[in-house]
């Protein structure tokens, strides 16, 4: 379990790290140095020694990192040696292109579950997932003990959205919606602005 003293920062960047080993663990490679970790992210060695200092001593001096063992270690820490059904709502084209997403399950991640207002949709399949009806939201979140939940709808019902999978259970939530939700301290939300990334490079093309 991550340290209460980790910083946010350290938090973020874990999970770089985890995918670019897996991304060194299917070419065959078994040991990494931290500069050859941090070369490849872009993260300077002695960060990447502090980050992981957080949780223990994984590697060797002078030696580095066994890259299946420090893959099962961050696996511990994120919590992906667990399997996570996750719930869906939103089956446009947003949703649907996260359904499709193969990466997901790689991580232990399932969306099992997909929710929709449009009755054209509802009852239909989306990938590997039934899409249910709006109405069965917390049913759905509360039957299967769902704790992860996506937000993939119009801003002006994100909210609403919000309230009614924090009902049934959901304690994170991944945001699509660009509004500013309202939730209690100990739901952990991750706001997901597609277009505040395009428009900070038109920023930075621009100046």
């Amino acid at each position: 379990m991550k340290n209460i003293t980790t910083p946010a920062t350290t938090v973020e960047r874990l999970p770089l790290y985890y995918r670019y080993l897996q991304k060194m663990d299917s070419q065959g490679v078994e040991v990494i140095s931290s500069k050859e970790l941090g070369d490849g992210l872009g993260i300077p060695s002695t960060q990447v020694r502090k980050d992981l200092s957080y949780y223990g001593e994984f590697g060797r001096r002078g030696v580095g990192y066994e890259v299946s063992d420090l893959m099962k270690n961050l696996e511990r820490i994120l919590g992906l040696d667990n399997n996570w059904e996750v719930v869906l709502v939103g089956a446009g084209n947003l949703g649907q292109a996260l359904v499709n997403y193969g990466g997901f399950k790689k991580l232990g991640l399932d969306i099992s579950y997909v929710l929709d207002i449009d009755p054209d949709k509802v009852k239909s399949n989306l990938g590997n997932a039934q899409v249910y009806s709006m109405k069965e939201l917390r049913r759905v979140v509360t039957d299967n003990d769902i704790r992860i939940g996506i937000i993939a709808v119009p801003s002006e019902v994100a909210q609403q959205v919000a309230d009614e999978l924090i009902d049934g259970g959901i304690k994170a939530i991944w945001n699509f919606a660009p509004i500013h939700l309202r939730v209690s301290e100990d739901i952990k939300v991750r706001d997901e602005d597609l277009s505040i990334g395009l428009i900070s490079l038109s920023y930075y093309l621009s100046n």
